[in-house]
């Protein structure tokens, strides 16, 4: 702005330079020659100043300066303590360190949980049955993360007279062709109730069904290789289960090493709504059994589970009905016997902590298929807490040798520690 004023101030002065001659006095005349003089030197410096601006604009703007380098921090030194002091440890007294060996020793350790079944029953049962109080057993329960590649179980029971492995095994579940495998001693995955453990088991007891077809409260459990795989299916998810076993269990016995036991399951599981599913299984299963050499058994069964629980009222209401029919195939030195069992069981929420249900069993006996047992039972359970349950049941059973047994059950259910859910 100031450098285009300049030629404006020279033409006024020129302007004002031009009058006649004759109307200037000598004065005016210094006057005038002085200002010319002065617009000349203004007209020099600006065209330096131009001269100087276009240098300007051609030349690049210099680089940036790099930032100052932080000034070097000393390190922090352990504050020093005496060394005869509580607690001192580590070079020259330094304060010990809590919190982080801790952690990093526990990332070894195994989630370990114990479990308590305590039982009690009163009222006429033909035979004995259950003691009026027993402590009916005890589960320790160890699991973790073995490395990238595998996650193991164990599953130690400790009954009245016993003290046994009801399941210990390796899981992998990474395998190649995406398999999971486990190898170890399991529970089989024939049907629903032989592989839950009694503290997941709605009832108090196990259905007749299990007593005489399966093997009782131990059921088909043994040692052996399972190996499982998710079908691809847009209809439902679909899971199929192969397991090869020692054949040492309540219903297989080998004599050799050659008589292993074999199982496999298919199972369905579909949501139907949002508050409902409808899950489908299928098992069969083969091995040989005690009655006499070379003779051996097997066993088919099919099992459905229907589960409503509305999601607006989960922790209050839910109702679950589930039933197994089994077929078991035996054979002995005097011909097969072909015996059948079954069971429905209903169980309905009530309340945050109120459970109730009813159980409906019918059962022929696998040595001898002519003999029938039947039973009914009606349940209620409260739940203190997640940690705890407490349950009583009311069982009334006919066996096949004309006898009837009238009880009440009731159980006390008590867990600590960290102890990994069940399959579902």
């Amino acid at each position: 702005m100031r450098i285009a004023a300049v030629p404006l101030i020279g033409l006024a002065l020129v302007c004002a330079s031009g009058r006649p001659a004759q109307a200037q006095s000598p004065a005016s005349s210094d006057e005038v020659a002085r200002l010319r003089e002065e617009l000349q030197q203004l007209q020099k410096a600006v065209t330096a100043l131009e001269a100087r601006l276009d240098a300007l604009q051609s030349t690049p703007p210099p680089a940036p300066a790099a930032p100052p380098a932080p000034a070097p921090t000393a390190p922090v030194e352990a504050a020093a303590v005496p060394a005869s002091a509580q607690g001192a440890g580590g070079p020259a007294g330094a304060l010990p360190l809590y919190g982080g060996g801790a952690a990093a020793s526990k990332a070894f350790n195994p989630d370990i949980a114990a479990i308590g079944d305590f039982l009690g029953a009163i009222g006429r049962s033909p035979g004995g049955g259950e003691p009026s109080l027993q402590m009916h057993e005890s589960e320790l329960s160890l699991q973790a993360v073995v490395d990238p590649y595998a996650r193991a179980d164990f599953f130690l029971t400790f009954g009245p007279e016993e003290v046994g492995v009801e399941e210990a095994f390796i899981t992998f579940p990474t395998a190649p062709a995406g398999l999971l495998v486990k190898v170890g001693k399991m529970r089989d995955a024939f049907g629903k109730v032989n592989g839950m453990h009694n503290h997941v088991m709605p009832w108090v007891d196990r259905p007749l069904v299990t007593s005489n077809l399966l093997g009782g409260e131990d059921g088909l459990a043994d040692a052996g290789i399972s190996v499982s795989r998710l079908i691809p299916s847009s209809f439902a998810f679909l899971e199929a289960t192969g397991q090869v076993y020692r054949g040492d269990s309540s219903v297989f016995k080998a004599e050799k090493r050659a008589d292993l036991a074999y199982v496999g399951h298919l199972r369905a599981y579909r949501d139907l709504t949002e508050s409902t599913n409808l899950d489908l299984g299928g098992s069969i299963a083969y091995g040989h059994n005690d009655s006499a050499p070379g003779e051996t058994t097997r066993l088919f069964g099919v099992d459905a589970t229907f589960r409503f629980r509305p999601l607006r009222r989960a922790i209050y209401q839910r109702f679950i009905a589930r039933s197994e029919l089994v077929w078991s195939r035996r054979g002995q030195a005097t011909g097969s016997s072909n015996a059948f069992g079954t069971y429905v069981g209903l169980e309905y929420q009530f309340g945050r902590r109120w459970f109730a249900g009813g159980r409906w069993d019918w059962s022929e006996r696998a040595d001898d298929a002519s003999v029938r047992d039947t039973g009914e039972s009606l349940l209620l359970t409260y739940w203190p807490s997640e940690f705890s349950q407490i349950r009583g049941q009311y069982r009334r059973t006919r066996f096949g040798e004309g006898r009837t047994a009238n009880e009440l059950l009731f159980q006390f259910l008590f867990s600590i520690g960290a102890h990994g859910a069940h399959t579902f």
